[in-house]
């Protein structure tokens, strides 16, 4: 799962994958993917991204883009769209993160897997939620934002978003991104359109051997 994620990616730049496990380190490199050992303390995706950044001395402008080992299905143009938005955003200091959203149906919002964003007229995220947002009060709403746990930084922007204390919100929700909107730090959203999802559960393993053929 791993490999095939890598794999999907890597005709966008340089992919390599940081790990805790030795196992994963020594299948990186019988298919020639570069890998690099990191703390098995980390508690966050991010922290364990910020160290591999640093192993691999990563300078400062540097467009890093965070894609989790579980997504063997994703698609290059949504980690492009990410790229992209990254590269542009790197000399604008308000905006921490880069990320992005799919359109969702009503029912799926129900879902608290399913981490729905707000953003405002120019797609800076407004607030991240488990819930359903915004709540459709008098009328009913089809225009949900799905989030995508995929995060593009730049080295520096990396650095400082390691450099936060953890945020109540984030640990109310359990989404770390919440900790940049709670210290006053943007992120910048891009609407993309895929069909992957992320092999979390028993059931998510069934559904990807039944449609994909693995």
């Amino acid at each position: 799962m791993v490999i095939r994620t890598a794999m999907a990616v890597e005709d966008i730049d340089d992919v390599a994958i940081a790990t805790d496990s030795k196992e994963v380190i020594e299948i990186a490199n019988r298919y020639h993917i570069k890998a690099v050992m990191t703390s098995s303390e980390h508690k966050s995706g991010t922290d364990r991204i910020y160290e591999a950044s640093k192993k691999l001395g990563l300078q400062d402008n540097e467009i890093i883009i965070n894609v989790q080992g579980d997504e063997p299905f994703i698609e290059k143009e949504v980690v492009e769209a990410i790229y992209k938005l990254t590269k542009s955003n790197v000399d604008n200091h308000k905006i921490i993160m880069n990320s992005c959203y799919k359109s969702i149906s009503n029912p799926e919002a129900d879902d608290t897997n399913i981490v729905k964003v707000v953003t405002d007229k120019n797609d800076i995220a407004l607030y991240f939620s488990r819930a359903k947002v915004p709540y459709p009060r008098d009328h009913h709403f089809n225009k949900y934002k799905g989030h995508l746990g995929i995060y593009g930084f730049s080295m520096n922007s990396l650095e400082q978003f390691c450099n936060l204390t953890p945020a109540p919100l984030e640990d109310i929700e359990k989404l770390e991104q919440l900790r940049a909107l709670y210290h006053g730090y943007e992120v910048a959203m891009v609407e993309v359109k895929t069909e992957s999802f992320g092999i979390d559960t028993q059931e998510d393993l069934e559904k990807a051997l039944k449609y994909h053929k693995l």
